[in-house]
């Protein structure tokens, strides 16, 4: 289960994941710096850091590496959710407590979402009907 990240590494992995391409250490920070004073061994740290926790992946380009996301924002997004509703001692209880937080839009959202995995989940099939005795009774199987 994936730990929720902390300040700098959500700054860090939010540019990742916007760009959703390979950055280096030096795109990061300029960008960062827009928004906070920062120093380049700051965001190389975390960037390796975020690298050995499989965040992200890194290949060497010359004398510095380049960063891709492992998994998008929604999946680490979705992994958390799942995570919060794991630790619940009671589950749909969180659920409707959770639904209760919702605006109008995320409910929408949540209601699209919801669609969409009824589609891609193939509907259960229907049981066979059981099989009936003369006095229209269930029979029994093995061993009844």
């Amino acid at each position: 289960m994936p730990r929720q990240l902390g300040e700098l590494e959500d700054a860090v992995m939010t540019r990742v994941w916007q760009w959703n391409r390979p950055v280096t250490v030096r795109e990061v920070l300029e960008d960062l710096q827009q928004e906070r004073s920062i120093a380049y061994t700051t965001v190389m740290t975390v960037l390796d850091n975020l690298h050995q926790k499989g965040w992200v992946r890194r290949e060497v380009e010359g004398r510095a590496y380049r960063y891709t996301a492992v998994s998008t924002r929604a999946a680490y997004s979705a992994a958390l959710m799942n995570e919060a509703w794991a630790q619940s001692d009671n589950p749909a209880a969180a659920l409707v407590a959770f639904f209760g937080m919702m605006s109008p839009e995320q409910r929408e959202a949540l209601n699209d979402a919801v669609r969409i995995a009824r589609q891609d989940t193939p509907e259960a099939a229907p049981a066979p009907p059981a099989e009936t005795a003369e006095g229209g009774e269930e029979t029994g199987g093995p061993g009844r």
